[in-house]
């Protein structure tokens, strides 16, 4: 009998754990109808912990994170399985309990009065998608798709996760996980019931009649960035010179039976080109256009959630570990679960401590969080409590109370879809690049509709 049958599921994930309690994780395997047929070294309930593991601590090999989370165990850290045990057992969990783990947990998280999280009384939230690199493998380029170059494979399959975000806490509310090859826009339609009652943020990549209906049809209010050619024909001008117009099926220009009657918002950033919002906010004396263009770049939250997922939890350009399909799609969902953990970490600390969560240092909160798995040291309540006190005073130490200042950084190509491209302009010349510097309050202009 192997040392670890018994002993396994004692293991406890941390900080983490406050959330994500054993409680938890028995019933949602039970709901899964995931069990363990005979007592075995890596139970299902190890396992949730083990593939939660695997996400934070990314860079680490199997062997490496089964170390970091036992290692302060004697009786398991003398004997730990092989990489092979690993997989099968991670087979056998599949992807399902991860996912219902994070649809258990998600949600919004600011409360009422929490600076950028509400607008007159609708909670900001935005929708947008990221991807990330699968192993190259033909089970993965076949299930997930990736780029392409003149009709060949470039670079590695990619997942794409589109995920409904809390624009005031960057927590994610609801997310939705597909191939490369699919659309942003259908995924973004699966969550449109967890919407419901907030102003709803997208690019201009979102657009549609069908999703439109759908969030609109659940309670929510939208506010979407569109190309110049979508809903350009003005059917009635309004006061403070936007417009309405039709939005057709495809979300084209022209009009069609089965559209949708939108507002037409443009300005202008700086002076800069001309930016269209759409929303299904028609009162001008309620929903001022001056509002709703300066709640539009909130959008930008998500963004700074997917980089703490992209570039700090995951690790700068670093390739999923799986080479089959539902292992990837676990690896995927464990990371939102770990990226939710940790920002109910920072809520928690800022609550406490009566400040923005904005001012809290994610990669501070990541490091002490992996910390306290190593050491396993907040595995009961009463020492997660005591890790968060402590916690608490050196994120202070760090802490900046004053404003936040504006800065902004040029956006670039970070890597091509192939790096062995032999085209010129796939290459990225950063030594041209300005560093991340101060700027002034932007300046937005309305643009006014002309009357013909």
């Amino acid at each position: 009998m192997h040392p670890w049958v018994g002993l396994s599921d004692q293991v406890r994930l941390g900080v983490v754990t406050r959330w994500v309690t054993p409680e938890l994780v028995d019933e949602v395997l039970g709901r899964c109808r995931v069990r363990d047929k005979k007592p075995g070294a890596l139970p299902a309930r190890f396992m949730v912990y083990y593939a939660l593991a695997l996400a934070l601590f990314q860079q680490d090999s199997y062997d490496d994170v089964a170390e970091q989370l036992v290692g302060s165990i004697q009786e398991l850290n003398a004997s730990v399985p092989n990489k092979s045990s690993f997989t099968r057992a991670r087979t056998r969990l599949g992807p399902l309990v991860l996912e219902a783990l994070f649809h258990e947990l998600a949600g919004p998280l600011g409360l009422v009065g929490l600076e950028g999280s509400f607008y007159r009384g609708m909670r900001l939230a935005a929708v947008d998608g990221f991807v990330l690199d699968a192993p190259d493998t033909k089970a993965n380029r076949a299930a997930f798709g990736g780029p392409t170059k003149n009709g060949l494979p470039a670079g590695f399959p990619q997942v794409r996760v589109v995920t409904l975000t809390e624009c005031g806490t960057h927590a994610q509310i609801d997310a939705a996980v597909g191939g490369f090859n699919g659309g942003e826009r259908d995924l973004a339609v699966a969550m449109a019931a967890s919407a419901a009652g907030m102003l709803v943020i997208m690019d201009r990549g979102f657009p549609g009649t069908e999703l439109w209906k759908a969030y609109t049809a659940d309670g929510a209010h939208l506010l979407l960035r569109a190309r110049s050619c979508v809903a350009r024909r003005p059917v009635q001008h309004l006061p403070d010179g936007t417009y309405l117009a039709r939005m057709n099926l495809g979300g084209q220009k022209g009009a069609h039976p089965g559209g949708v009657l939108v507002r037409v918002i443009e300005y202008r950033v700086d002076g800069g080109e001309v930016i269209r919002l759409l929303t299904d906010l028609f009162d001008t004396d309620v929903f001022p256009a001056a509002d709703l263009t300066a709640l539009y770049h909130a959008r930008w939250e998500a963004e700074s959630a997917f980089r703490q997922i992209k570039t700090f939890q995951r690790g700068p350009a670093e390739v999923l570990r799986s080479g089959d399909p539902d292992l990837v799609r676990q690896e995927v969902w464990a990371h939102l679960v770990v990226h939710h953990c940790l920002t109910r970490v920072i809520m928690s600390l800022a609550d406490d401590s009566g400040i923005d969560p904005d001012r809290l240092s994610f990669v501070k909160v990541l490091k002490h969080t992996r910390r306290s798995v190593v050491r396993q040291c907040a595995d009961t309540p009463k020492k997660i409590k005591k890790f968060l006190a402590v916690l608490a005073a050196k994120v202070h130490r760090k802490l900046d109370n004053g404003a936040r200042r504006l800065r902004e950084a040029d956006r670039h190509l970070k890597r091509p879809d192939s790096k062995y491209s032999s085209k010129l302009s796939y290459r990225i010349n950063t030594r041209d690049r300005q560093p991340t510097r101060r700027v002034a309050p932007k300046v937005i202009t309305l643009q006014p509709a002309i009357v013909h």
